[in-house]
């Protein structure tokens, strides 16, 4: 059994690591979070041992490696601009690194990144859950199949409306969580670039603190994109079903439906990376140097 530490506990995106933790028979033994908003713990490890101070949750995971029961990983659900400090302190501690997306704000941080992989000799893995979709794995072999020389017109909207919370937390700092498209939009950039190949042009159209806009040129399509988190930007039809997230992949005209099966795929990533199949700094790189060009284009430095 596989031994885990969590760090970024009380989080949101926190109790899918847990659960995919627990689902791939792993064993949470510690974790830390500087809040204490963490019950959720007794649903899956109700043994592990919490701290809300980073120092005494180092030196509890050093404690263990010295009597010989060292954590094999160390989950990273912490805000995004500790995720390069917290990567650091795991493959340090002698453990690999299971990090959420964005891996890190700026691609020169997954240099110094690659040279404590080759130090330590332990992995950083990132969660690009859509990469195991069906749908879009589907899609992508469709456009491996065809006409390389083709070029798709593409289309993906993506609204996820948030409260007046988001402002006043670390996720709308530009500094600290990099702005819209780096923390709503990473992942369907990752996945926009894994099925229609590199980035060739890039041109935003707007950019502010609740949406952005643009246009991509990738090596196999020509993508209209648009990210908010503004609850009046929802389709009309979407507002009176109650809903408030929207999201939606058109391919020239036609819809790629891949509204259901997340539910499970932080599971499916942490299965494929217990097997060392995990996406790591190579995968990651080209949407961070995507979204860093978007925020220089924009003006919109962390």
């Amino acid at each position: 059994m596989k031994k885990f530490a969590l760090i970024g506990a009380a989080g949101f995106i926190a109790p899918r690591h847990l659960k995919a933790i627990k689902e791939t028979g792993g064993d949470l033994v510690a974790a830390v979070d500087k809040h204490d908003n963490v019950g959720i713990l007794d649903s899956y490890f109700p043994n592990a041992d919490f701290f809300t101070e980073f120092e005494r949750f180092d030196r509890h995971l050093d404690k263990l490696k010295r009597r010989g029961d060292k954590v094999d990983y160390i989950s990273i659900c912490s805000p995004n601009y500790l995720h390069d400090s917290h990567i650091r302190f795991t493959l340090r501690a002698g453990a690999e690194a299971i990090c959420e997306k964005p891996l890190v704000l700026n691609p020169w941080n997954l240099d110094a990144i690659e040279e404590i992989e080759k130090e330590t000799g332990r992995k950083v893995n990132t969660i690009l859950q859509l990469r195991l979709h069906p749908s879009i794995i589907a899609l992508r072999e469709k456009v491996k199949a065809s006409d390389p020389n083709k070029v798709y017109d593409v289309k993906l909207h993506y609204m996820t409306s948030r409260g007046h919370w988001y402002q006043s937390s670390w996720k709308g700092d530009m500094a600290k969580a990099g702005g819209i498209a780096t923390n709503i939009g990473i992942h369907f950039f990752d996945m926009l670039l894994w099925i229609f190949g590199g980035l060739e042009s890039v041109e935003v159209t707007e950019y502010s603190a609740d949406h952005a806009s643009g246009k991509l040129k990738l090596k196999q399509a020509n993508v209209d994109w648009f990210l908010s988190i503004n609850y009046d930007h929802l389709p009309a039809d979407v507002k009176a079903a109650g809903k408030r997230t929207f999201r939606t992949l058109t391919m020239e005209g036609t819809e790629i439906e891949f509204s259901d099966g997340f539910t499970d795929l932080h599971t499916k990533s942490y299965a494929e990376i217990l097997k060392g199949n995990g996406f790591g700094i190579a995968e990651a790189r080209p949407s961070l140097e995507l979204v860093y060009a978007i925020r220089q284009q924009a003006g919109a430095r962390p």
